[in-house]
């Protein structure tokens, strides 16, 4: 699953979204604990992708990019990797 910052980090506009964030983060780690053996959920929680800064930059003053390739390997890490039930966050 894909999450947000504004949970953590609000922006003026964005209460829907920190909401939607939290819920998320709330989810993942209530679900875990009720999945079957084998079956494993994760949410990577990036901050604003360098990428989208051209479209979204304005609504994030003072926020740090975050590289495509750092949430990529986020992915992996919750595919690939053994965590279940974490909210990996890239900042």
């Amino acid at each position: 699953m894909t999450s947000g910052v504004l949970d953590r980090y609000p922006v003026v506009a964005g209460t829907g979204a920190a909401l939607a964030n939290g819920a998320l983060a709330g989810f993942v780690t209530g679900a875990a604990v009720e999945m079957p053996p084998g079956v494993r959920i994760n949410v990577v929680s990036p901050g604003l992708l360098d990428v989208s800064e051209h479209r979204y930059g304005a609504l994030f003053p003072g926020h740090e990019r975050v590289s495509s390739e750092r949430v990529g390997l986020a992915f992996a890490k919750c595919v690939e990797g053994a965590i279940n039930g974490q909210v990996v966050v890239v900042e």
